[in-house]
């Protein structure tokens, strides 16, 4: 993914452009029937006096800056429920819900809209054909926001609920997910033996402390190219940087600047996100799992539900390709492990449930089958996490009947 593209999809996840795209449509729509004369030929069979205008277009206004804050408030109660009852880590994704901002974009639409249809209306821009086309127009919009308030009722029962918010969770990693099999070495060779580093190589390294959001591996490859380097980049998006941390190491002549301009095509910030990030998707559904499998909420009909979920991702993991084209012949990037993401998609629930006996069967359960797919690497990480988790049910189960059916369970 280019750099340009990347910071287009941040944008177009936030609610602010679309209200200003909708709200600057109102203004122009609004404008737009000022020229009704002009381009107008024909006579039209009504007249509209202007008082019937100017009261549709006041009850817009006052109704859509009510609807508008209340639907404000409405969502600010969802995502603190979400944030309560599942995880902070999941409101993002209702925030950038696009439902939510095409029914508030409407909304502010209409009320930029009726506004600026009184301004100009009081002004006596509006002749009787305009006055006309201006009715037209505020009944059409009177029926965009009666179906925009139907939708927006039936989106607001699901909204910020628990099994919503894990299915946006899940959407979100398997998005994720897909798009790192498409590309799973992001165009570049895969650098395997990442402990061992070229010889003579030059580390880029941060100046910051964050979290790795985005390479430019488009751009980085150019560079080189122009420099005739090799760049290998031992990190993944999502990994945890801090000052003088390696970011990239590179064998060939460099200098200072050259050091500088290649350090800005990685991006830090202070959170994690969900695009390019398969492993932050699978930890974030491990936490729903265990705040359900916390004593305060004690829902491990959640944590199987995860369990559940984390097996049906990690299946579309194993059938991962290997057989990609390489675009970017001079960087070399650290492959993701099977072993990681196994780790983050089942670590916390081995170990807040290693007390529960039905949160130790279905984990048992999916770990044997995760062991029968994809290739050595992948079967053994489930084999690993399988291990951990029976040695820690082996010490938080307290009665001898549930171990000896986890037992009879895994004989079997």
């Amino acid at each position: 993914m280019k750099y340009w593209h990347w910071v287009f999809s941040r944008i177009k996840r936030k609610l602010w452009w679309q209200a200003v795209l909708y709200g600057l449509l109102g203004v122009a729509t609004a404008l737009a029937a000022t020229g009704a004369e002009r381009w107008l030929t024909w006579q039209l069979p009504f007249d509209v006096s202007r008082e019937a205008v100017e009261s549709l277009l006041s009850i817009i206004s006052s109704s859509m800056l009510a609807v508008t804050t209340f639907s404000l408030g409405a969502m600010t109660s969802a995502f603190s429920g979400a944030a309560n009852s599942v995880t902070p880590r999941a409101v993002t994704l209702l925030m950038e819900d696009r439902v939510t901002h095409n029914v508030l974009s409407s909304f502010i639409g209409a009320f930029i809209f009726s506004i600026v249809s009184t301004i100009v209306l009081k002004t006596g821009s509006y002749g009787e054909p305009g006055r006309a086309v201006l009715f037209v127009i505020t009944v059409a919009v009177i029926g965009l926001v009666v179906m925009q308030l139907l939708r927006w009722i039936n989106h607001l029962v699901r909204l910020g609920r628990v099994g919503t918010t894990i299915d946006r969770v899940e959407d979100a990693t398997r998005t994720a997910i897909q798009q790192r099999l498409s590309s799973p070495y992001l165009g570049a060779n895969p650098w395997f033996d990442s402990d061992t580093l070229p010889e003579g190589a030059t580390a880029v390294r941060s100046t910051q402390i964050g979290y790795l959001q985005f390479i430019d591996i488009e751009a980085l490859s150019k560079l080189c190219d122009a420099h005739d380097l090799q760049a290998y980049l031992p990190l993944n998006s999502g990994n945890f940087c801090y000052q003088g941390t390696e970011l990239v190491w590179l064998t060939g002549q460099v200098d200072d600047e050259l050091l500088e301009k290649i350090g800005t095509k990685f991006v830090i910030a202070p959170s994690r996100t969900f695009e390019q990030d398969p492993r932050f998707g699978l930890a974030v559904m491990a936490e729903v799992a265990s705040r359900a499998l916390s004593p305060a909420t004690n829902d491990p009909g959640t944590a199987l539900d995860v369990i559940g979920r984390q097996t049906r991702l990690l299946s579309q993991w194993a059938e991962g390709r290997d057989d990609v084209e390489v675009q970017y012949p001079r960087l070399h990037l650290n492959p993701l492990r099977e072993a990681d993401l196994f780790e983050d998609a089942f670590m916390l629930l081995a170990r807040d449930g290693a007390g529960l006996i039905e949160i130790q069967l279905r984990l048992q359960k999916s770990l044997q089958a995760l062991q029968t797919i994809g290739n050595a690497a992948f079967r053994r990480a489930a084999r690993e996490q399988a291990e951990m988790a029976q040695q820690r049910a082996a010490t938080g189960l307290t009665h001898d009947c549930d171990k000896a059916r986890l037992k009879a369970a895994l004989a079997r």
